[in-house]
């Protein structure tokens, strides 16, 4: 008998283990995690400032020397800076050591923002208290006037790079070493508290909200790039339903008909021969064929994704039937094939079924009593496909189509879509001749493409 062990729920009261936090200690915890993660998490990590960037309406406009050096503005600015409160600082030295002294410690944390942000507040506070130190009893308290210039740029700039809550744990921390600093040495009139901190909060409101107009401007050009992707869809989906629309219309209606017409025309006339039922089956074949292929590609077309379809597609293993069909159409045609036969990505089964029904439907309509040649070689890169017909045969009850279609431009886009290589041209007997090669990349066993074996 298996025993059940129930877990009970833990008790509640004041002097209970597992008495739930209030919200004002997870508020609380909250507010030590965020300043865990922005102030003390990877202080030091290596962190360059970026190039600005030169593409604007008056950067743009600059030869590109001068645009390679304007890229490096904002590095400038902070250096520039950093001179600044060096000479400041030095200015007030009473001695040449105290002055360079004092000079160095205001412009190390301005260059540390530089390359790493965070770490440059941690070593700006030290720096100040170090300079009181350094210029003596004499000078305001807590901030030396180089300090106060130095730190200034450091909360600006470490702003800038990182987020509006890390400014407010900054000036926070500002706050409180102001605080500390003047109980522990006492309180002066040449305390300077008050000053670093009204500039440094308007300083770093304005940083803020910068910052948070930025944020809302991506937003808003990012719902705006939605927008527009959904309108463009939606315009796409409508015209490629207007599309299907014109073709059941305009070409499904006139093949029903021709399907009806054939299959109704040997009852048409009293004992027809043999031959005249034949040609006229196989054109009711064709063109019931055609309209089940037309509502295919129209169901395609009217899906609002573009996934290809569930029916099966034609393969080089359903050649032998296309040939027997264009055979019945009055095309003497023959079939050689080299190399060893495998197995290939769909999409290239597919795109060298489509090339030779090309191949062969411009043949019957452009060289009619013309014989053709098909010839598929199965190589180690690929599959090369070659159809070749010889000059349209005269005198031929079959007058060839006038005009130039779109079937060689389809063929090439297949092509191309395959990274493949075509050529097509007549031939030196008065023929034309198509030839076609589609690679097959192999990688660790797999094919590229739809990802079947080669």
């Amino acid at each position: 008998m298996t025993e059940t062990t129930q877990t009970q729920p833990p008790p509640d009261g004041p002097f209970s283990p597992f008495k739930p936090r209030s919200p004002e200690y997870r508020l609380a915890a909250d507010a030590l995690s965020g300043l865990r993660q922005d102030l003390f998490h990877d202080a030091f990590a290596y962190r360059p400032l970026r190039l600005m960037r030169v593409d604007g309406p008056l950067t743009g406009r600059l030869p590109a020397r001068l645009r390679e050096r304007a890229a490096h503005t904002p590095h400038a600015l902070v250096a520039g800076a950093g001179v600044v409160a060096m000479l400041v600082a030095g200015a007030l030295g009473d001695r040449t050591w105290t002055a360079g002294l004092a000079g160095l410690l205001a412009l190390a944390p301005v260059l540390l923002t530089l390359t790493r942000p965070v770490g440059a507040f941690w070593v700006s506070l030290p720096a100040a208290a170090a300079s009181v130190v350094v210029l003596g009893p004499f000078e305001d308290r807590p901030w030396p006037a180089g300090s106060f210039v130095a730190h200034l740029t450091v909360l600006v700039v470490v702003a800038i790079r990182t987020r509006p809550r890390t400014a407010a744990w900054m000036w926070a921390l500002t706050a409180f070493y102001s605080v500390t600093a003047d109980a522990l040495v006492g309180y002066r009139l040449e305390n300077n508290t008050a000053p670093m901190l009204l500039l440094s909060a308007l300083a770093l409101l304005a940083v803020a909200v910068r910052h948070i107009r930025k944020d809302a401007e991506q937003t808003v050009t990012a719902q705006r790039t939605v927008t527009a992707h959904e309108r463009s869809r939606r315009t796409l989906l409508e015209e490629r339903t207007t599309i299907a629309r014109e073709l059941h219309d305009v070409v499904a209606h006139h093949m029903s008909v021709v399907a009806i017409q054939a299959e109704a025309a040997p009852y048409r006339v009293e004992n027809p021969p043999p031959e005249l039922e034949k040609a006229f089956a196989t054109i009711r074949e064709n063109a019931v064929a055609a309209l089940t292929e037309l509502r295919r590609v129209l169901g395609v077309v009217r899906a609002e994704n573009q996934d290809a379809p569930e029916a099966p597609q034609p393969t080089l293993a359903d050649l032998a039937t296309l040939l027997a069909n264009v055979r019945e159409a009055g095309l003497s045609v023959e079939k050689a094939v080299t190399g060893a036969v495998r197995e290939l990505p769909q999409g290239v089964e597919l795109s060298a079924y489509r090339i030779v029904q090309e191949a062969l439907s411009n043949t019957l309509r452009h060289a009619p009593g013309a014989s053709a040649r098909v010839e598929i070689g199965y190589v180690l890169g690929g599959l090369g496909l070659r159809v070749v017909n010889g000059p349209a045969s005269e005198p031929s009850l079959i007058k060839p189509s006038p005009g130039a279609g779109h079937g060689i431009t389809g063929m090439r886009e297949r092509v191309t879509m395959l990274d493949g290589e075509m050529t097509a041209g007549p031939t030196e007997d008065g023929g034309y001749e198509v030839a076609v090669f589609l690679p097959v990349v192999r990688r660790a066993g797999r094919a590229d493409g739809d990802g079947a074996a080669a």
